[in-house]
């Protein structure tokens, strides 16, 4: 199997970095660190990196039509300006779950935006949330909500749950938002391996990028689910991707220092970092939320 090495490309030091999203017009870089409650935003071309505090856990954000950024925080379902700075609560299928939190979302091609939860007694979710501002429960019984993207001829869904070391694959039908037919598309025994899934991305060959937590690296697979590439990083927990630059072909990875000990934070000086990588292919632009 082939592999490369990723390159350190900001020092940021997050607790937990997550959800990275390239925005086109802005040409920058957002991403989250969810317990901490931060929005970062990133332009390579000029190095500026600003830094917004929202008070409150933010698991994922996706871009608006209309401006500003829809986000899955531990009150539910926000939209968030940053030119406002004001946080607007929507509907949060979360009230009544304590300990519970929002996790992993993107927004799909038709402009609908997924999250999920992350609940360690199994009870978690995965949420359709439409621009008519309804919330639709898609999954249940799910333990680590996490990386999901769809294929670029957009019939296939993919999904992650930590938890079952397992990437899925659903039908995805793009007017009704609805999925069927799950079948497992990776699963990593964790009697072998110390990696666990996480974040994800396809890139416009239909290929699926994973960021592998504990792993060290970003496993490349296949659309029949073979392990093809790895990009190797000097951090054990990496935990999102996603495609970005002019072109679409740089891969923006985002990694966590929570959890290591301060052993292994002196051997991980650079976890909680921003990484980066040139690849020799593309990513598919980010989907807007319609609402």
């Amino acid at each position: 199997m082939n592999q490369a090495n990723a390159h350190h490309l900001l020092s940021v030091n997050c607790d937990l970095g997550e959800g990275p999203l390239w925005h086109p017009s802005e040409h920058c870089l957002y991403w989250v660190d969810i317990e901490v409650g931060h929005i970062h935003k990133y332009f390579p071309g000029t190095k500026i990196h600003e830094t917004y505090h929202l008070g409150l856990s933010i698991g994922a954000l996706g871009f608006r039509e209309q401006g500003g950024l829809i986000l899955a925080t531990g009150q539910g379902f926000a939209f968030w300006d940053p030119k406002v700075g004001k946080l607007e609560l929507l509907i949060n299928p979360l009230a009544g779950k304590p300990g519970v939190r929002m996790n992993d979302g993107k927004v799909d091609p038709a402009g609908r935006f997924w999250a999920g939860s992350l609940d360690h007694s199994g009870n978690g979710a995965l949420y359709r949330f439409d621009p008519d501002l309804s919330c639709h429960q898609i999954l249940s019984k799910i333990t680590i909500s996490n990386g999901l993207d769809w294929s670029p001829d957009q019939k296939t869904f993919y999904y992650t749950d930590s938890a079952d070391q397992a990437i899925y694959s659903f039908e995805y039908d793009q007017d009704s938002g609805c999925v069927k037919n799950r079948q497992i598309f990776v699963h990593i025994p964790s009697d072998i391996s110390q990696i666990v899934p996480d974040g994800l991305a396809v890139d416009a060959e239909g290929y699926i990028w994973s960021a592998c937590w504990d792993g060290g690296k970003v496993i490349r697979y296949n659309p029949l689910g073979e392990a093809i590439f790895e990009l190797i990083l000097p951090v054990s927990r990496v935990t999102s991707l996603t495609f970005g630059g002019e072109n679409l072909d740089g891969l923006f990875i985002t990694t966590a220092a929570t959890g290591l000990n301060p052993d292994q934070l002196d051997k991980e000086p650079l976890a909680g970092d921003l990484f980066y990588y040139k690849t020799n292919t593309f990513g598919k632009p980010a989907s807007f939320f319609r609402g």
